[in-house]
């Protein structure tokens, strides 16, 4: 029987209390193990020790000298595709030096191991491929999935990120290709939130694709089947998520990329058995609700004074209305006005009760009478007629069409607010619902933005704008921890909110007197820091949790504790039992 990796080298702590790694396995292998390279950092006394003497160049360099060799290299490749490529290659070489790497330039690497370049990753994954990493999970051998667990090299898994790559990002139906996503997000769980890389697990659930263009590809290596749906589709999920319970009881799933329909129905069906979120539901709620919270301080209004346009109603669209709904329910209003201040918009127009929608949509839609006055006739409200009659002084875009907010619409929208607010969130930049610097143009450079993806700084009239990036990447990773620390039964809703008030916080803190709604990238530990401790005490205090013995502690200290830290250990041999 095959042993875990884990099995051949042990974290330990000497006499003096210092930490060491102790290694059952000797030479060539330990410069072919990801978690076990360090490459020219190896001392002369670990070379000889370990059976790596001569395998190495003479010069004997730290993690440091490292870094600066790296990254001068990283700043030699040509475009963005390239410098993910060559990240995810030191990834499989060393992982130490990987998030080291990127822990020290977050702000330049986040937008290249994730939004927006990872698009670009997901696309070519076929014809890129070169290293296996994480598991595929399909209909042929979910069958098999209960060994096909036992056999993954790390056996304390607390995360995974998982996809069935029907909606990635804006570019939909990726196949195999989303497995790339999964990845992506979990190193940020590690670079942002500090969880250590090896109790996570990247899941590409395929079940087939509808894209012609795939299925047609002579190097596509997905499953080459039109995408399961209905019962079959639910049974593959079903036996994997039962495996995962039994193989790894603590363990917490992220649901990523899936479908509008799909998404909502995964998250429902699974989220009472096993402590599960969805990023494009929760995630994307979680972070536009913090922005709009310091949107409203930056103006000195509530949130409850509000009213709120949400263009485009797939699993982020409605996920977002879910929680400003809550968030203004927590304001003080009552259910009922909370939703009376929520318009959201799909390809047909207002979301209203007295057409057809799709389950999930109808918690948000909205009786005809609120537009019986706006002299419609038998019309369904478009998205220009409810900013036109409704007034919104928010207009949050995740439509996923590009150029939807429109010179016609924002100085409808402006006519009524001195600042609007104007989130055109959908992703990558070019599905962008409006560039910031046509907002501010249009607005006279009196608008509050923020997107998706990251975008320059805009000059309006020789003085700077900020636009800040509505990132999930400042939410998963503190709540996701948070779940894990706290050995969550749940993730409740309560949670997702305490996640936006967290951020909103931490921005108000650090950075709303500079004008900015969100942080900088390179802030991103210190957020989720914060959003997991705060996660954490409204787990322990809904019950959510069932580390009760943490309620006592201080928890930021406890987490901090917690943090998985990129640093090379001293090795030390140890000859592996017996049988």
């Amino acid at each position: 029987m095959t042993s875990p990796i884990s099995d051949y080298f042990d974290y330990r702590l000497d006499d003096n209390g210092a930490p060491y790694l102790a290694v059952s396995i000797r030479g060539i292998m330990l410069l072919r193990l990801p978690a076990t390279n360090k490459g020219t950092a190896f001392t002369i006394e670990e070379r000889i020790a370990l059976g790596l003497d001569g395998m190495l160049p003479p010069e004997v360099t730290d993690l440091e000298r490292q870094l600066q060799r790296l990254y001068a290299n990283y700043q030699k490749q040509p475009d963005d595709l390239s410098k993910y490529q060559y990240l995810r290659a030191l990834q499989e070489r060393s992982e130490v030096a990987f998030y080291a790497l990127l822990e020290r330039h977050l702000e330049a690497m986040v937008p290249i191991v994730y939004t927006p370049t990872i698009g670009l990753a997901v696309q070519q994954f076929s014809a890129s491929f070169t290293t296996a990493r994480g598991l595929t999970v399909s209909a042929e051998n979910v069958g098999r999935i209960e060994q096909i667990l036992h056999n993954y090299p790390w056996q304390d898994i607390r995360m995974l990120v998982v996809t069935d790559s029907s909606a990635i990002l804006g570019i939909g139906d990726q196949g195999m290709g989303g497995l790339a996503i999964c990845i992506g997000k979990l190193a940020l769980y590690t670079a942002g939130g500090g969880l250590c890389p090896f109790q996570t697990l990247p899941v590409n659930l395929d079940v087939g694709t509808n894209s012609e263009e795939l299925l047609n590809a002579p190097d596509y290596l997905g499953t080459r089947n039109k995408r399961l749906s209905g019962e079959a589709y639910l049974q593959v999920v079903d036996r994997f998520v039962a495996a995962v319970r039994q193989q790894w009881p603590k363990a917490v799933i992220q649901w990523e990329d899936f479908a509008k329909n799909v998404a909502f129905e995964v998250l429902e069906r699974y989220r009472d058995s096993i402590p599960c979120i969805n990023d494009d539901i929760q995630g994307t709620g979680a972070v536009a609700l913090a922005g709009l919270i310091n949107a409203c301080r930056k103006k000195g209004e509530t949130l409850g004074e509000q009213t709120v346009v949400i263009a485009g109603a797939g699993a982020g669209g409605i996920g977002v209305a879910s929680v400003i709904r809550d968030g203004l329910i927590r304001a003080g209003l009552s259910e009922a006005d909370a939703k009376r201040k929520i318009y959201v918009i799909d390809a047909h127009g207002l979301v209203a009760t007295n057409a057809p929608h799709d389950a999930y949509k109808l918690p948000l839609a909205r009786s005809p009478a609120c537009f019986q006055d706006w002299g419609m006739g038998e019309r369904n409200p478009s998205l220009l007629d409810v900013v036109r009659h409704a007034k919104p002084s928010v207009l949050i875009g995740l439509s996923g069409v590009a150029g939807l907010f429109d010179e016609t619409l924002i100085r409808t929208m402006a006519k009524h607010h001195s600042q609007p607010i104007v989130f055109p969130l959908s992703n990558p930049n070019a599905n962008c619902e409006a560039v910031p610097a046509d907002i501010y143009r249009w607005t006279e450079g009196r608008a509050i933005v923020a997107t998706g993806s990251p975008f320059g700084e805009v000059e309006w009239q020789g003085q700077p704008r900020p636009v800040g990036q509505g990132n999930n990447a400042f939410i998963f990773p503190g709540l996701g921890f948070a779940a894990v620390l706290g050995e969550c039964r749940r993730i409740s809703d309560a949670m997702v909110l305490e996640s936006a008030y967290a951020l909103a916080d931490y921005t108000a803190e650090h950075w709303l007197e500079q004008g900015l709604i969100y942080p900088p990238i390179a802030d991103l530990r210190e957020v989720s820091l914060l959003v997991a401790e705060r996660v954490l005490a409204q787990a322990l205090a809904d019950g959510s949790a069932t580390r009760s013995d943490l309620a006592e502690l201080d928890l930021a200290a406890f987490i901090r504790a917690q943090q998985w830290q990129a640093q090379y250990l001293p090795f030390k041999y140890r000859p592996a039992a017996t049988p």
